[in-house]
């Protein structure tokens, strides 16, 4: 498999293509963005790593789209410091299928290279992910329809929906939930007022409850 690591911090840089060559990974890096975009369009790779501050005339988000407006649909992660909920709001809606922050130990990164990978990070050619015969996604506007209705999510929503279907059909951890929505900063009685909220916003419950774990989003 064919990896671009794009992140301008050297010893970073030197470190994460030194760990995947060591899973046998091939991997080719850069610390500035336009050298990255010239690469991309000469050859091919199966997965980009894009840290979003570099040098360059993109950062890695607007790198992203451009590359979308291109039409080149490579999966993507980002690894990058900026830890806001905004930011990752930002780095979703140009099409990532991860988003890991700084810092994170190397097992971490193997973990969800190989996730984004197999999953192939929901690489469709419509932006419409269909959950199930009644409800689906847009992906890139984050609108909810259910029997094509629109239902309105709130910022918090959003950011808990789009971490279950990143997992669906798999177990989210209560501990997953309240670092990647909250940065661990949430009572456990607000997060579940917030899931119990969304969960009444998709029929059928998608969203199980899996008492004394977390939660899970099954569909199709």
């Amino acid at each position: 498999m064919n990896i671009l690591l794009l992140e301008d911090e050297t010893i970073l840089k030197e470190s994460i293509e030194e760990f995947l060559l060591s899973k046998n990974f091939h991997v080719e890096s850069f610390e500035n963005s336009d050298d990255a975009f010239d690469a991309i369009f000469s050859k091919h790779y199966d997965l980009l790593l894009l840290d979003v501050n570099v040098p360059g005339e993109w950062d890695g988000f607007s790198l992203k789209r451009e590359l979308s407006l291109e039409e080149k649909k490579i999966p993507t992660i980002f690894v990058t410091s900026m830890s806001s909920s905004d930011a990752m709001l930002e780095g979703y809606s140009y099409g990532c299928c991860d988003y890991i922050k700084k810092p994170f130990d190397l097992i971490e990164l193997y973990l969800r290279v190989k996730h984004a990978l197999l999953s192939n990070c929901f690489k469709n050619e419509s932006d419409i992910l269909e959950l199930s015969n009644k409800c689906s996604y847009n992906l890139s506007t984050f609108e909810l329809f259910v029997e094509g209705r629109p239902i309105k999510l709130s910022k918090t929503e959003i950011r808990i929906f789009n971490l279950l279907l990143k997992n669906r059909n798999r177990v989210v951890t209560f501990e997953m939930l309240y670092d990647h929505v909250w940065d661990n900063d949430v009572d456990p009685a607000n997060a579940r007022v917030h899931m119990n909220n969304l969960r009444r916003k998709i029929p059928g419950n998608a969203i199980k409850n899996l008492y004394g774990v977390g939660y899970r989003l099954d569909c199709k």
